[in-house]
């Protein structure tokens, strides 16, 4: 079986991610993301109407009230649309409600949701991703060595810094079913890093005719198939979803197919290198590099 040098070639990587980052990065800076009512707060008009109507009609149609700067898209087809607003009273929800029913609009959904509820969403999002940061730490540390972890971390990171710059790229909303994903990208991505690196850990004990680079390296060969076969049997139904699904099983499915084409990239990648670089500046593995250097 031909040996890729995956470990060999870690510039690569760490320039296309770093690049990759880069965008996203910028993009957050310069466009945000567009986060829903969930966490800013608001108020939700999910409208069906009788008959076809365009995104501008919709504007024209709450405009007057002081709402020409809402959030109006599509769902579910040309007679459906969602108005976001900031948060609204019950009077003016009952004025736009009015209002849409002037256009045409024959059934109705109103959510609201206070900004002091999205804020708390928020920072309970925010402990959750850093409290499952700090519990993968500690499993892989436990289960298999502390830079193992460490570079396990770097991976998930990496993963959501890709997923939220690519959602401020495309302005799609971060809603709690992005949150969802999320959280279940750091598990996919978690699991293909283990799988690498129990195989390390199978490879490790004996080392003496291959540098510590070189053994990742056959051992990232070697669990190639299976994490390829686990990516694509998951990214497969994933996509499915995104192109045939409903409104809100799309936006779990963009964010999750994301993190999964990310998360088989970061395993083998960029936790595989990072694992590599730090463990062949301990003494034992460069001292086994220069005498293997020497013996060539």
């Amino acid at each position: 079986m031909t040996r890729f040098d995956f470990i060999g070639r870690k510039g690569i990587w760490f320039a296309l991610s770093t690049a990759v980052i880069a965008v996203g990065i910028a993009a957050l800076i310069i466009k945000g993301l567009a986060f829903g009512i969930e966490f800013k707060g608001g108020t939700l008009f999910q409208v069906k109407f009788a008959k076809p109507v365009t995104v501008a009609q919709v504007r024209a149609a709450v405009r007057p009230l002081g709402l020409g700067d809402s959030t109006i898209q599509r769902t579910g087809g040309k007679r459906s649309v969602f108005v976001r607003t900031s948060e609204l009273s019950v009077a003016k929800q009952a004025q736009v409600k009015a209002a849409l029913v002037a256009l045409g609009a024959e059934d109705f959904l109103i959510q609201g949701v206070g900004a002091s509820w999205g804020a708390r969403l928020t920072r309970g999002t925010l402990v959750a991703l850093l409290v499952s940061l700090l519990v993968v730490l500690g499993f892989i540390a436990a289960r298999f060595e502390f830079k193992m972890g460490v570079a396990a971390v770097i991976a998930l990171v990496h993963d959501v810094l890709v997923a939220l710059g690519l959602y401020a790229l495309v302005g799609r909303e971060v809603t709690t079913s992005t949150v969802a994903a999320f959280l279940t990208i750091l598990g996919y991505s978690l699991y293909d890093t283990i799988v690498i690196f129990d195989r390390v850990r199978e490879n490790t004990p004996g080392l003496k005719t291959k540098t510590y680079s070189d053994m990742i390296n056959e051992s990232v060969n070697q669990s190639l198939r299976r994490s390829i076969n686990t990516s694509l049997t998951s990214i497969i139904p994933v996509a499915s979803l995104l192109l045939f699904g409903g409104e809100t099983l799309k936006d779990f499915a963009f964010a999750l197919l994301v993190g999964l084409v990310s998360g088989a990239y970061s395993s083998i990648f960029i936790a595989s290198p990072i694992l590599a670089i730090w463990k062949e500046g301990e003494p034992k593995y460069a001292a086994l590099r220069k005498k293997l250097a020497k013996a060539s």
